[in-house]
Protein backbone atom coordinates (compact mmCIF):
# COMPACT_ATOMS: atom_id res chain seq x y z
CA UNK A 1 0.00 0.00 0.00
CA UNK A 2 2.80 2.55 0.86
CA UNK A 3 4.63 1.52 -1.91
CA UNK A 4 1.93 2.55 -4.10
CA UNK A 5 1.46 5.91 -2.62
CA UNK A 6 4.83 6.72 -2.84
CA UNK A 7 4.82 5.76 -6.60
CA UNK A 8 1.54 7.43 -7.33
CA UNK A 9 2.13 10.54 -5.60
CA UNK A 10 5.75 11.01 -7.42
CA UNK A 11 3.86 11.88 -10.77
CA UNK A 12 4.18 15.15 -11.96
CA UNK A 13 1.58 18.16 -11.86
CA UNK A 14 1.64 21.23 -13.49
CA UNK A 15 0.09 23.30 -10.30
CA UNK A 16 -0.06 20.98 -6.98
CA UNK A 17 -2.19 23.29 -4.91
CA UNK A 18 -4.89 23.85 -7.76
CA UNK A 19 -5.43 20.46 -8.11
CA UNK A 20 -5.91 20.02 -4.77
CA UNK A 21 -8.60 22.71 -4.94
CA UNK A 22 -10.36 21.51 -7.61
CA UNK A 23 -10.92 17.99 -5.90
CA UNK A 24 -11.18 18.71 -2.21
CA UNK A 25 -15.65 19.35 -2.39
CA UNK A 26 -15.70 15.40 -4.34
CA UNK A 27 -13.32 14.54 -1.34
CA UNK A 28 -15.39 15.92 1.19
CA UNK A 29 -18.46 13.70 0.08
CA UNK A 30 -16.02 10.94 -0.18
CA UNK A 31 -14.75 10.98 3.02
CA UNK A 32 -18.24 9.56 4.32
CA UNK A 33 -17.77 6.80 2.75
CA UNK A 34 -17.01 3.68 4.69
CA UNK A 35 -14.09 1.74 3.46
CA UNK A 36 -15.34 -1.73 2.10
CA UNK A 37 -13.79 -4.04 5.02
CA UNK A 38 -15.96 -2.20 7.51
CA UNK A 39 -19.18 -3.41 5.53
CA UNK A 40 -17.77 -6.97 5.49
CA UNK A 41 -18.61 -9.23 7.73
CA UNK A 42 -15.61 -10.25 10.77
CA UNK A 43 -15.79 -14.34 9.23
CA UNK A 44 -14.74 -12.27 6.01
CA UNK A 45 -12.04 -9.96 7.22
CA UNK A 46 -9.23 -11.99 7.38
CA UNK A 47 -9.22 -12.82 3.92
CA UNK A 48 -9.78 -9.09 2.63
CA UNK A 49 -6.72 -8.46 4.36
CA UNK A 50 -4.97 -10.52 2.17
CA UNK A 51 -6.61 -9.14 -0.55
CA UNK A 52 -5.54 -5.37 0.04
CA UNK A 53 -1.96 -6.48 -0.08
CA UNK A 54 -2.47 -5.86 -3.92
CA UNK A 55 -3.99 -2.66 -4.26
CA UNK A 56 -4.73 -3.18 -7.96
CA UNK A 57 -6.66 -6.57 -7.00
CA UNK A 58 -8.42 -5.19 -3.98
CA UNK A 59 -10.03 -2.17 -6.47
CA UNK A 60 -10.93 -5.17 -8.70
CA UNK A 61 -12.40 -7.15 -6.38
CA UNK A 62 -14.82 -4.20 -5.30
CA UNK A 63 -15.76 -3.26 -8.65
CA UNK A 64 -17.04 -6.70 -9.48
CA UNK A 65 -18.91 -7.09 -6.43
CA UNK A 66 -20.57 -3.99 -7.12
CA UNK A 67 -21.70 -4.97 -10.74
CA UNK A 68 -22.98 -7.87 -8.91
CA UNK A 69 -25.13 -5.67 -6.93
CA UNK A 70 -26.07 -3.44 -9.84
CA UNK A 71 -27.27 -6.95 -11.58
CA UNK A 72 -29.24 -8.43 -9.06
CA UNK A 73 -30.86 -5.13 -8.24
CA UNK A 74 -31.50 -4.55 -11.81
CA UNK A 75 -32.73 -8.44 -12.37
CA UNK A 76 -34.58 -8.84 -9.85
CA UNK A 77 -35.45 -5.99 -7.52
CA UNK A 78 -36.75 -3.74 -10.46
CA UNK A 79 -38.10 -6.71 -11.98
CA UNK A 80 -40.41 -7.60 -8.77
CA UNK A 81 -41.68 -3.76 -8.84
CA UNK A 82 -42.49 -4.29 -12.27
CA UNK A 83 -44.50 -6.86 -11.65
CA UNK A 84 -45.99 -5.27 -8.66
CA UNK A 85 -46.43 -2.04 -10.85
CA UNK A 86 -48.26 -4.19 -13.36
CA UNK A 87 -51.16 -4.39 -10.70
CA UNK A 88 -52.29 -0.99 -11.26
CA UNK A 89 -54.33 0.73 -13.31
CA UNK A 90 -52.17 3.54 -14.24
CA UNK A 91 -49.22 3.39 -17.07
CA UNK A 92 -47.68 5.84 -14.91
CA UNK A 93 -45.64 3.97 -12.58
CA UNK A 94 -44.66 1.60 -15.18
CA UNK A 95 -43.01 3.94 -17.55
CA UNK A 96 -41.00 5.56 -14.30
CA UNK A 97 -40.18 2.08 -13.46
CA UNK A 98 -38.74 1.39 -16.88
CA UNK A 99 -36.49 5.10 -17.11
CA UNK A 100 -34.55 4.46 -13.38
CA UNK A 101 -33.68 0.69 -14.42
CA UNK A 102 -30.40 1.95 -16.48
CA UNK A 103 -29.49 4.87 -14.12
CA UNK A 104 -29.63 2.67 -11.11
CA UNK A 105 -27.57 0.24 -12.55
CA UNK A 106 -24.99 2.79 -13.79
CA UNK A 107 -25.32 4.85 -10.45
CA UNK A 108 -24.35 2.03 -8.71
CA UNK A 109 -21.35 1.31 -10.56
CA UNK A 110 -19.81 4.32 -10.47
CA UNK A 111 -20.50 4.45 -6.89
CA UNK A 112 -18.20 1.12 -6.96
CA UNK A 113 -15.24 3.12 -8.23
CA UNK A 114 -15.78 5.97 -5.80
CA UNK A 115 -15.59 2.82 -3.10
CA UNK A 116 -12.95 0.57 -5.06
CA UNK A 117 -10.70 4.20 -5.56
CA UNK A 118 -10.63 5.04 -2.08
CA UNK A 119 -10.97 1.52 -0.13
CA UNK A 120 -7.57 0.77 -2.46
CA UNK A 121 -5.84 3.91 -2.26
CA UNK A 122 -6.07 5.17 -5.70
CA UNK A 123 -6.44 8.51 -4.28
CA UNK A 124 -3.07 10.44 -5.49
CA UNK A 125 -1.69 11.59 -8.74
CA UNK A 126 -3.25 11.23 -11.61
CA UNK A 127 -5.82 8.94 -9.87
CA UNK A 128 -7.69 12.35 -7.63
CA UNK A 129 -9.26 12.80 -11.00
CA UNK A 130 -11.68 9.45 -11.03
CA UNK A 131 -13.70 10.59 -7.68
CA UNK A 132 -14.95 13.38 -9.09
CA UNK A 133 -15.49 11.94 -12.28
CA UNK A 134 -17.53 9.29 -10.48
CA UNK A 135 -19.89 11.69 -8.96
CA UNK A 136 -20.21 13.97 -12.41
CA UNK A 137 -21.59 10.56 -14.38
CA UNK A 138 -23.79 9.79 -11.15
CA UNK A 139 -25.13 13.06 -11.60
CA UNK A 140 -25.71 12.99 -15.49
CA UNK A 141 -27.29 9.62 -14.97
CA UNK A 142 -29.87 10.69 -12.04
CA UNK A 143 -30.20 14.21 -14.47
CA UNK A 144 -31.35 12.10 -17.42
CA UNK A 145 -33.57 10.12 -15.04
CA UNK A 146 -34.95 13.05 -13.45
CA UNK A 147 -35.63 14.93 -16.92
CA UNK A 148 -37.66 12.02 -18.50
CA UNK A 149 -38.93 11.18 -15.14
CA UNK A 150 -40.74 15.06 -14.38
CA UNK A 151 -41.72 14.92 -18.50
CA UNK A 152 -44.13 12.06 -17.52
CA UNK A 153 -45.54 12.92 -14.47
CA UNK A 154 -46.37 16.11 -15.95
CA UNK A 155 -47.99 14.70 -18.86
CA UNK A 156 -50.25 12.39 -17.00
CA UNK A 157 -51.39 14.78 -14.42
CA UNK A 158 -52.22 17.61 -17.01
CA UNK A 159 -54.29 14.64 -18.58
CA UNK A 160 -56.70 14.19 -15.94
CA UNK A 161 -58.39 16.19 -15.17
CA UNK A 162 -60.94 14.41 -12.92
CA UNK A 163 -57.60 14.63 -9.68
CA UNK A 164 -55.72 17.59 -11.49
CA UNK A 165 -58.35 20.03 -12.96
CA UNK A 166 -56.04 23.11 -11.97
CA UNK A 167 -53.39 21.39 -14.39
CA UNK A 168 -54.55 22.29 -18.50
CA UNK A 169 -53.23 20.76 -20.92
CA UNK A 170 -52.15 23.95 -22.66
CA UNK A 171 -49.73 24.32 -19.84
CA UNK A 172 -48.35 21.23 -20.28
CA UNK A 173 -45.30 22.30 -22.79
CA UNK A 174 -44.42 25.38 -19.71
CA UNK A 175 -44.56 23.18 -17.55
CA UNK A 176 -41.96 20.75 -19.07
CA UNK A 177 -39.39 22.78 -20.42
CA UNK A 178 -39.42 25.29 -17.06
CA UNK A 179 -38.71 21.77 -15.21
CA UNK A 180 -35.97 20.55 -17.47
CA UNK A 181 -34.63 24.15 -16.99
CA UNK A 182 -34.72 23.85 -13.30
CA UNK A 183 -33.03 20.10 -13.22
CA UNK A 184 -30.04 21.15 -15.45
CA UNK A 185 -29.09 24.11 -13.91
CA UNK A 186 -28.96 22.52 -10.56
CA UNK A 187 -27.54 19.53 -12.06
CA UNK A 188 -24.63 21.95 -14.14
CA UNK A 189 -24.64 23.54 -10.44
CA UNK A 190 -23.42 19.96 -8.24
CA UNK A 191 -21.36 18.93 -11.08
CA UNK A 192 -19.37 22.51 -10.75
CA UNK A 193 -19.40 21.95 -7.19
CA UNK A 194 -18.08 18.40 -7.59
CA UNK A 195 -15.02 19.79 -9.46
CA UNK A 196 -14.47 22.94 -7.16
CA UNK A 197 -15.29 25.73 -9.19
CA UNK A 198 -17.87 28.25 -7.44
CA UNK A 199 -20.29 29.09 -10.00
CA UNK A 200 -20.59 32.76 -8.52
CA UNK A 201 -17.28 34.19 -10.45
CA UNK A 202 -18.44 32.20 -13.99
CA UNK A 203 -21.52 34.11 -13.61
CA UNK A 204 -19.94 37.18 -13.25
CA UNK A 205 -17.85 37.06 -16.12
CA UNK A 206 -20.42 35.58 -18.18
CA UNK A 207 -22.08 39.16 -18.80
CA UNK A 208 -19.49 40.51 -21.89
CA UNK A 209 -19.86 37.23 -23.46
CA UNK A 210 -23.51 37.20 -23.03
CA UNK A 211 -23.33 40.64 -24.75
CA UNK A 212 -21.26 39.12 -27.95
CA UNK A 213 -23.59 35.84 -28.17
CA UNK A 214 -26.26 38.13 -28.17
CA UNK A 215 -25.64 39.39 -31.50
CA UNK A 216 -24.41 36.77 -32.87
CA UNK A 217 -27.35 34.44 -32.57
CA UNK A 218 -30.39 36.89 -32.32
CA UNK A 219 -32.56 34.95 -34.24
CA UNK A 220 -32.21 32.11 -32.14
CA UNK A 221 -32.47 34.44 -28.83
CA UNK A 222 -35.99 35.83 -30.75
CA UNK A 223 -37.10 32.18 -31.55
CA UNK A 224 -36.75 31.24 -27.84
CA UNK A 225 -38.73 34.41 -26.10
CA UNK A 226 -41.20 33.91 -28.72
CA UNK A 227 -41.39 30.22 -27.65
CA UNK A 228 -41.51 31.37 -24.06
CA UNK A 229 -44.42 34.32 -24.92
CA UNK A 230 -46.32 31.64 -26.64
CA UNK A 231 -46.34 28.97 -23.82
CA UNK A 232 -47.43 31.62 -21.48
CA UNK A 233 -49.80 33.42 -23.84
CA UNK A 234 -50.97 29.90 -24.70
CA UNK A 235 -52.58 31.26 -28.10
CA UNK A 236 -53.08 27.17 -29.36
CA UNK A 237 -52.48 24.29 -27.62
CA UNK A 238 -51.32 20.03 -27.87
CA UNK A 239 -53.66 18.86 -30.49
CA UNK A 240 -55.06 21.81 -31.90
CA UNK A 241 -55.91 22.55 -35.65
CA UNK A 242 -54.40 25.88 -36.60
CA UNK A 243 -54.40 27.44 -39.94
CA UNK A 244 -50.95 29.95 -40.51
CA UNK A 245 -50.66 33.00 -42.75
CA UNK A 246 -49.14 31.16 -45.08
CA UNK A 247 -51.83 28.50 -45.78
CA UNK A 248 -50.78 25.69 -44.21
CA UNK A 249 -53.29 23.74 -42.04
CA UNK A 250 -52.55 21.04 -39.29
CA UNK A 251 -52.52 20.00 -36.08
CA UNK A 252 -50.14 20.98 -33.58
CA UNK A 253 -48.04 17.99 -32.41
CA UNK A 254 -44.90 19.91 -30.48
CA UNK A 255 -44.77 22.93 -28.91
CA UNK A 256 -40.93 23.74 -27.97
CA UNK A 257 -39.21 26.87 -26.99
CA UNK A 258 -37.78 27.35 -30.40
CA UNK A 259 -40.12 26.09 -33.06
CA UNK A 260 -43.68 24.56 -33.33
CA UNK A 261 -44.06 21.35 -35.19
CA UNK A 262 -47.63 20.94 -37.53
CA UNK A 263 -48.77 17.69 -39.00
CA UNK A 264 -50.83 18.57 -42.14
CA UNK A 265 -53.51 16.62 -43.28
CA UNK A 266 -50.99 14.95 -45.94
CA UNK A 267 -48.61 13.30 -43.09
CA UNK A 268 -46.15 16.14 -44.01
CA UNK A 269 -44.43 17.77 -40.60
CA UNK A 270 -43.98 21.25 -40.91
CA UNK A 271 -41.75 23.04 -38.31
CA UNK A 272 -42.17 26.68 -37.85
CA UNK A 273 -39.89 28.85 -35.69
CA UNK A 274 -41.61 30.10 -32.62
CA UNK A 275 -40.38 33.63 -34.17
CA UNK A 276 -42.39 33.40 -37.00
CA UNK A 277 -45.64 32.66 -35.48
CA UNK A 278 -45.22 35.05 -32.58
CA UNK A 279 -45.44 37.70 -35.22
CA UNK A 280 -48.13 36.42 -37.32
CA UNK A 281 -52.18 35.69 -37.66
CA UNK A 282 -52.67 32.40 -36.42
CA UNK A 283 -56.52 31.24 -36.91
CA UNK A 284 -57.10 28.12 -34.38
CA UNK A 285 -60.15 26.10 -35.35
CA UNK A 286 -59.87 24.42 -32.13
CA UNK A 287 -59.84 27.63 -29.65
CA UNK A 288 -62.61 28.29 -28.07
CA UNK A 289 -64.71 26.29 -25.11
CA UNK A 290 -65.07 23.69 -27.28
CA UNK A 291 -64.03 21.98 -29.84
CA UNK A 292 -66.75 22.00 -32.71
CA UNK A 293 -66.91 24.18 -35.37
CA UNK A 294 -69.15 25.28 -39.11
CA UNK A 295 -68.68 24.00 -42.09
CA UNK A 296 -69.53 25.80 -45.22
CA UNK A 297 -71.18 24.02 -48.32
CA UNK A 298 -71.70 26.51 -51.45
CA UNK A 299 -73.93 25.40 -53.59
CA UNK A 300 -75.60 27.10 -56.85
CA UNK A 301 -79.16 26.71 -57.95
CA UNK A 302 -80.35 28.00 -61.60
CA UNK A 303 -82.67 30.91 -61.78
CA UNK A 304 -85.83 29.17 -62.18
CA UNK A 305 -85.57 26.91 -59.14
CA UNK A 306 -88.07 26.95 -56.56
CA UNK A 307 -85.74 28.92 -53.47
CA UNK A 308 -88.08 27.01 -50.48
CA UNK A 309 -87.41 23.69 -52.32
CA UNK A 310 -83.68 23.97 -52.67
CA UNK A 311 -83.79 24.85 -48.54
CA UNK A 312 -86.29 22.60 -47.55
CA UNK A 313 -84.00 19.85 -49.35
CA UNK A 314 -80.53 21.13 -48.31
CA UNK A 315 -81.92 21.28 -44.31
CA UNK A 316 -83.56 17.84 -44.74
CA UNK A 317 -80.24 16.71 -45.96
CA UNK A 318 -78.28 18.67 -42.95
CA UNK A 319 -80.60 17.06 -40.13
CA UNK A 320 -80.47 13.19 -41.59
CA UNK A 321 -76.60 13.53 -41.53
CA UNK A 322 -75.57 11.76 -37.72
CA UNK A 323 -71.86 13.73 -37.78
CA UNK A 324 -73.89 16.97 -38.47
CA UNK A 325 -74.83 18.18 -34.80
CA UNK A 326 -78.29 18.78 -34.24
CA UNK A 327 -77.74 21.75 -31.65
CA UNK A 328 -77.21 24.20 -33.18
CA UNK A 329 -79.33 23.60 -35.73
CA UNK A 330 -77.98 23.66 -39.69
CA UNK A 331 -79.10 26.67 -41.21
CA UNK A 332 -79.39 27.33 -45.06
CA UNK A 333 -78.53 31.03 -46.32
CA UNK A 334 -79.53 32.75 -50.23
CA UNK A 335 -76.13 34.65 -50.50
CA UNK A 336 -76.70 36.42 -53.62
CA UNK A 337 -76.91 35.90 -57.49
CA UNK A 338 -73.84 35.44 -59.83
CA UNK A 339 -74.27 34.79 -63.63
CA UNK A 340 -74.92 31.45 -63.87
CA UNK A 341 -77.16 31.10 -60.84
CA UNK A 342 -78.00 31.63 -57.43
CA UNK A 343 -75.46 31.14 -54.43
CA UNK A 344 -76.64 28.98 -51.78
CA UNK A 345 -74.67 28.30 -48.74
CA UNK A 346 -75.51 25.28 -46.29
CA UNK A 347 -73.80 25.69 -42.51
CA UNK A 348 -73.69 23.17 -39.86
CA UNK A 349 -71.61 22.22 -36.85
CA UNK A 350 -69.26 19.19 -36.79
CA UNK A 351 -67.43 17.84 -33.14
CA UNK A 352 -63.92 17.65 -34.51
CA UNK A 353 -61.82 20.14 -37.17
CA UNK A 354 -60.13 16.66 -38.13
CA UNK A 355 -63.33 15.63 -39.99
CA UNK A 356 -64.29 18.83 -41.96
CA UNK A 357 -62.93 17.36 -45.11
CA UNK A 358 -64.15 13.82 -44.75
CA UNK A 359 -68.07 15.03 -43.83
CA UNK A 360 -67.57 18.11 -46.10
CA UNK A 361 -66.98 15.01 -49.01
CA UNK A 362 -70.31 13.51 -47.93
CA UNK A 363 -72.18 16.38 -48.09
CA UNK A 364 -71.28 17.53 -51.75
CA UNK A 365 -71.97 13.90 -52.70
CA UNK A 366 -75.24 13.89 -51.36
CA UNK A 367 -76.11 17.33 -52.19
CA UNK A 368 -75.49 16.40 -55.78
CA UNK A 369 -77.43 13.27 -55.55
CA UNK A 370 -80.55 14.96 -54.27
CA UNK A 371 -81.14 17.22 -56.63
CA UNK A 372 -80.58 15.24 -59.77
CA UNK A 373 -83.04 13.26 -58.02
CA UNK A 374 -85.27 16.08 -57.73
CA UNK A 375 -84.40 17.28 -61.19
CA UNK A 376 -82.73 20.65 -59.80
CA UNK A 377 -80.39 22.27 -62.33
CA UNK A 378 -76.57 22.65 -60.65
CA UNK A 379 -75.97 25.61 -63.16
CA UNK A 380 -72.76 25.98 -65.62
CA UNK A 381 -71.66 28.85 -67.57
CA UNK A 382 -73.03 28.28 -71.10
CA UNK A 383 -73.04 30.33 -74.55
CA UNK A 384 -75.18 30.72 -76.81
CA UNK A 385 -74.40 30.78 -80.84
CA UNK A 386 -76.41 32.53 -83.18
CA UNK A 387 -75.07 32.07 -86.92
CA UNK A 388 -76.76 33.90 -89.84
CA UNK A 389 -77.08 33.46 -92.86
CA UNK A 390 -77.12 35.98 -95.05
CA UNK A 391 -79.08 35.31 -98.81
CA UNK A 392 -77.20 36.39 -101.62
Amino acid sequence: MSDLKSSTASLPTADPQAALSVTETAQDVVDQVPQFVELLPEVLKPYWQFVQQYPAGEALAIMLVFWAGAYLIRRYVIRLIENLSKRTKSDLDDAIISEIRGPIFSSTLWFGVIVATQSAGFTDGAYRFITPIALSMILLALTRMALSVSGKLITTLSRDQVRFRKLDIRTEPLLIITSKIVLMLISAYMVLMVWGINPVGLLASAGIVGIAVGFAAKDTLANLFSGVFILADRPYKLGDFVILDSGERGQVTHIGIRSTRLLTRDDIEVTVPNGVIGNAKIVNESGGSHTAMRIRLDVQCAYDADLDEVERLLMELAENEPEINVHPTPRVRVRGFRDSGIDVQLMGWINEPADRGRITHIMFKKIHAAFREHELEIPFPKRDITIKHEES
